[in-house]
C-alpha cells in the first residue's frame, strides 16, 4: 500500500465514503465533513463593535480583544478520514475553489499538511480535520457528506545538508511545533 485513505475507528459506524476524484484529471481527493454542523459567521457577537474600536484607534480592552480573536478562530470541520502515504509524501489539504465563490468559506492558512507520521498516531488516530473560517454574513450549515476541501498527494524534496530529525510524533493535530 503506498497512499490512499482509511475511516477512522470511531467514525466506522457513520457509514462514510472514502475521498475520491471528481473528474479523470481531477488532482484532488474531495473531503467531506463526517458531521452535520453549523460554521458560525465572523460577523455575529460584538465584531462590529470591536473593528469600529480599531477604526477609531481606540483600544480594546483585554475582554473585548479576547472576544474578537475568539470570533475569528477557525472552526476544525472532522472528517472520519485518516490518510497513508510514503515517507517522502504529504497530503495537502486544499480549499474547494466554489467555496469562497459560493458559500463564503475560506481555510485560514491557505492550505494544511498532513504528514506521513500524522496516520495512526495516538492522539487521534490521525483523523484529518479541516480548518474554516465563515466569512459570509450569515451562519452556513454544513452537512454530512457534503466535499468542504481536496486533498493532493505530494511528494517532497529534502535539503543537501539537513540534519535528519530524530524527533517523533507524540500527538495529533499541531503536535509537531512542540
Amino acid at each position: 500500500m503506498k497512499r490512499g485513505f482509511e475511516i477512522v475507528t470511531k467514525a466506522l459506524p457513520l457509514d462514510l465514503e472514502l475521498p475520491q476524484r471528481a473528474t479523470q484529471q481531477a488532482a484532488g481527493y474531495d473531503l467531506a465533513s463526517s458531521v452535520d454542523m453549523t460554521l458560525p459567521s465572523i460577523w455575529k457577537r460584538g465584531f462590529f463593535r470591536a473593528i469600529r474600536l480599531l477604526a477609531q484607534a481606540r483600544a480594546l480592552d483585554e475582554e473585548q480583544l479576547e472576544n474578537a480573536q475568539k470570533i475569528l478562530k477557525p472552526v476544525l470541520i472532522p472528517t472520519g478520514i485518516k490518510a497513508y502515504m510514503q515517507p517522502d509524501e504529504v497530503l495537502v489539504v486544499a480549499n474547494r475553489s466554489s467555496n469562497p465563490l459560493k458559500r463564503s468559506l475560506v481555510i485560514p492558512n491557505g492550505i494544511g499538511i498532513i504528514d506521513a507520521d500524522y496516520y495512526n498516531n495516538e492522539k487521534n488516530e490521525g483523523e484529518i480535520f479541516v480548518q474554516m473560517v465563515n466569512v459570509g454574513l450569515t451562519d452556513r450549515k454544513i452537512k454530512k457528506g457534503e466535499r468542504i476541501a481536496q486533498g493532493i498527494f505530494m511528494p517532497y524534496l529534502r535539503a543537501d545538508q539537513e540534519k535528519f530529525p530524530t524527533k517523533k510524533r507524540q500527538g495529533g493535530f499541531g503536535s509537531s511545533g512542540k
